[in-house]
């Protein structure tokens, strides 16, 4: 996300200035003499404004919203070129555009009814003859427009995303809420019966009692263990699963998984100290959905892999099978694909699952050591 970001921002950046030259070079051709230099001027500084935008929009706006109504009444008093051109314009969208996705309500109102000053102060500095049509005031207008209808667009879907991941942590916790609920009614339902027997013991053959009742507590211990893990994951607390070193959790997780699945080849590296909890955390989570896809979706496997690699401040988890892939894409409910793809992403990594290139399904996801 940061690479593309960054991207992103070069590539605009090149835009506003190859706007810049070449409305310089058309009002040179035009105007002659040095009319280009006061506008080029403003096409660079709205422009550097634009591209500092990002730690304080509402600020950045307003500077160039002032900026370019100044720029309007020189460019009028000294009879220069109208104001802004190409590149103030482009500037100024991407201002407002921002503000409308990010700001407040209240925020993106001020700015916008800013920015349409600045259009209303284009037009009427403006001075076309006859019937020409006015194309810097309908550029300006048309900048205008476009901001405010792709900063609504962004910030509907910034917050379709965000209702999206919110949905999908709810529907894990409600799957886990059932997992919860089926556990405890195992356990309990063996307890009982254990308990019933006991009784039936202690009347028949009093010497086996003490054995009935170390199964019991042990049954006991058991189901409290084995609730309380999954209690942990409703909590969505990383906090207590960073307690035990990464390692430890995948090695755990294996051995749950081999008691009613085929055999585990397990790598896993020696040094883990410079892991956030919340690597920890979603290395976790990863290797976890993944064995529980394959138990659901491919009980016919016979290998599994799982490998953890860190390497140049990356941490690297490949989990793959040699069963059929049929039935995982299709499994968009719960924490699934999507969550682990959104946690993995959050923290600037990145994350892959598919058919392998033979047979099976490999879910692989690379993420940095530290968070970020």
């Amino acid at each position: 996300m940061e690479i593309r970001g960054r991207l992103v921002e070069i590539a605009l950046g090149t835009v506003m200035v190859v706007a810049v030259l070449l409305t310089a070079a058309a009002i040179a051709t035009t105007w002659g003499g040095w009319y280009w230099l006061f506008g080029a001027a403003m096409g660079l500084c709205l422009s550097a404004i634009a591209l500092a935008r990002r730690r304080k929009p509402v600020v950045a706006a307003t500077v160039g919203l002032v900026t370019a109504m100044a720029a309007v009444l020189v460019a009028r008093l000294a009879g220069l070129p109208r104001e802004p051109g190409p590149a103030g314009i482009l500037a100024l969208a991407v201002l407002v555009g921002m503000v409308v996705r990010r700001s407040s309500y209240s925020k993106a109102v001020a700015v916008v009814a800013g920015a349409l000053t600045v259009v209303f102060l284009v037009f009427l500095a403006s001075r076309p003859v006859g019937g020409e049509v006015n194309v810097v005031a309908a550029l300006n207008a048309l900048g205008w427009a476009g901001a405010i209808a792709t900063g609504l667009a962004l910030r509907l879907a910034d917050r379709t995303k965000k209702e999206t991941e919110e949905r999908v942590r709810r529907d894990e916790r409600l799957a886990l809420a059932r997992e919860l609920h089926d556990m405890a009614a195992h356990h309990l339902t063996g307890l009982v019966v254990q308990a019933q027997s006991a009784r039936i013991l202690a009347r028949k053959r009093p010497g086996e009692l003490d054995e009935s009742l170390q199964e019991i507590e042990s049954a006991g211990s058991d189901a409290l263990t084995a609730i309380r893990r999954v209690v942990g994951l409703l909590r969505d607390d990383d906090a207590e699963l960073s307690a035990q070193s990464a390692p430890e959790q995948v090695r755990e997780l294996v051995r749950l998984f081999e008691r009613h699945g085929p055999p585990v080849r397990l790598d896993l590296p020696q040094e883990t100290e410079r892991w956030s909890p919340r690597v920890t955390g979603t290395v976790h989570r990863v290797v976890r959905e993944s064995l529980t896809n394959i138990a659901r979706h491919a009980p016919q496997a016979s290998e599994v892999d799982v490998t953890v690699e860190q390497d140049d401040g990356s941490v690297h988890v490949r989990i793959a099978n040699d069963g059929a892939a049929t039935g995982l894409p299709a499994r968009c409910g719960g924490y699934g694909l999507i969550g682990m793809r959104e946690r993995v992403e959050a923290l600037g990594g990145t994350f892959r699952a598919g058919p392998r290139d033979d047979t099976g399904w490999l879910v692989d996801a690379r993420l940095p050591a530290a968070d970020r």
